[in-house]
This record gives C-alpha cells, sequence and structure tokens, in this order.
C-alpha cells in the first residue's frame, strides 16, 4: 500500500458538482491506492479567478499531479495547465449533446506548450491510476501499489 500523507498529493477539479457522479471513481481509485488528494469545484467559465489561485498556488500546497474533469466546452484542463507546472490528465464528461466528444475533442487539441494528457470520456478511474504512475516514478511505494493493482487484474 501507498504510504500515507496528511498533504494531497493530487488536486482533482471538476468544472460543475454534475461531474461527480463520474468523478465518483476516481477518489474511490485514489483512496483504494492510499493517495492523498484535494477535491475542487471551479469552472473556467463561470469561476476564472478561483480556478485560476487554486491552480497557482498548487505546487506551493505539495500537489505533484492534477486530474481535471469537464463537460461540453471542457477548457478546464487547458486553463490549470496554463497557471502551473504540474502534469494534468484531463477527465472528458460524456455530455447530453455530443456524447462527450465535444470535451474530449476540448481536452485533446491543446496548443503546443500547454498540454493536458487525456484519458477516456468518464475515464475517471483511468486518470486516478495514470496519476498514480506519475506518483510512482518518483515513489517506489505507488510504484509498488500500481505494480500489485496490475498483478491482481492480470489473475481476474
Amino acid at each position: 500500500m501507498a504510504k500515507q500523507s496528511s498533504a494531497p498529493l493530487v488536486g482533482v477539479i471538476m468544472g460543475s458538482a454534475s461531474d461527480m457522479p463520474v468523478m465518483e471513481a476516481c477518489t474511490a481509485q485514489l483512496e483504494e491506492f492510499g493517495v492523498p488528494y484535494e477535491l475542487v469545484i471551479a469552472s473556467a467559465h463561470r469561476n476564472p479567478a478561483k480556478v485560476h489561485e487554486w491552480a497557482s498556488t498548487a505546487a506551493d500546497r505539495g500537489v505533484r499531479v492534477i486530474i481535471a474533469a469537464a463537460g461540453k466546452a471542457a477548457h478546464l484542463g487547458g486553463v490549470v495547465a496554463a497557471y502551473t507546472p504540474l502534469p494534468i490528465i484531463g477527465v472528458p464528461i460524456k455530455t447530453s449533446d455530443l456524447g462527450g466528444m465535444d470535451s474530449l475533442l476540448s481536452m485533446v487539441q491543446m496548443p503546443s506548450g500547454v498540454p493536458v494528457a487525456c484519458v477516456a470520456i468518464n475515464g475517471a478511474k483511468n486518470a486516478a491510476i495514470y496519476a498514480t504512475q506519475i506518483l510512482g516514478a518518483g515513489d517506489p511505494s505507488f510504484r509498488a501499489t500500481v505494480q500489485d493493482f496490475k498483478t491482481a487484474m492480470a489473475q481476474d
């Protein structure tokens, strides 16, 4: 199991409270892995000052990876990436209008110099696994956690 820390290592931000049912898979996986995280709801369009403040101070708070979930014109991951040097993982949320393709394309079509990694539409669990893999690049306990997870998955 990964070592516990009181400071969050992963920041989870979502554009709307309506994204929470999808993002529960992310937070549940982080909890299963023992990865401390913080969660905030802030829209890049409706709360840009809040997004700026949260993202620009994330590294100072000890956050090492950010997971950004949004639907429709899903600019949240890119806006967050503009304010922090931390790696960003985007989770495009399925929408009623275009089935999440609008969210997906908003995340993967980032301009050069502002990268946002992107998982599948509603791929919240994979975002948590990927964030833990990133943490594992510098922390053997998180690397072991992911290896144990993959070993168990292969045995099912």
